[in-house]
């Protein structure tokens, strides 16, 4: 009699362990499915708009410097471009800009580059009304006058892009450039939109 008493009360608990296990799983599955239901189906918000791309970003629109051959001289002729980046962060907004310029003109462009191929942007630092901008060596290469005071007033008028009356530091090779190539070109820095239109001549 207590044996049977004992197998009545083993098959009671294996069927209380086989209930909860299968209500843990069902909850389970059911959690799965409603979480994975939210994932598909985002609000409205979250939706993307046919034809637009993600917002990976806050795409604006900033100036970089081309040269124009006029035929007598040269002049500095603005483009503007679409950066993914922030006004708001003019380090980052600058390095955008500056990025685009150093790849070159595209088709479409107003004007020609006299920076040489090659040049890397190592760093753009803004402070204030100051923008001190870092490149490789290559900037440094080949060229005549013209040419060189040319790639000086690109970087200074793209760097000035956010605040016209900005000073600008170069740098190559995070040091102070203060003679451009073998002509000479002394630089007295910081450059300024003002003093370049005073003292170099395209």
């Amino acid at each position: 009699m207590s044996q049977q008493q004992g197998s009545k009360r083993v098959s009671s608990g294996v069927i209380a362990a086989i209930s909860a296990a299968v209500v843990l799983v069902g909850g389970g599955v059911g959690w799965l499915t409603w979480n994975s239901h939210q994932n598909t189906n985002p609000t409205p918000s979250e939706r993307l708009v046919p034809g637009n791309p993600p917002q990976v970003g806050n795409e604006q629109t900033t100036q970089i410097y081309w040269l124009q051959d006029t035929g007598t001289n040269f002049k500095l002729v603005p483009q503007s471009v679409q950066v993914q980046a922030n006004r708001n962060q003019p380090n980052q907004f600058l390095t955008a800009a500056f990025q685009r310029l150093l790849e070159g003109p595209t088709e479409g462009s107003s004007g020609s580059s006299t920076i040489p191929q090659g040049t890397k942007l190592l760093g753009v630092d803004v402070q204030g009304d100051t923008v001190r901008v870092n490149l490789s060596g290559e900037f440094t290469s080949g060229g005549g006058s013209t040419s060189m005071q040319g790639r000086i007033g690109q970087i200074v008028y793209t760097a000035t892009s956010l605040n016209p009356n900005a000073k600008v530091y170069i740098d190559v090779d995070g040091k102070q450039l203060d003679v451009l190539g073998g002509e000479g070109l002394e630089l007295e820095q910081p450059l300024t939109r003002q003093n370049f239109k005073e003292n170099f001549q395209l």
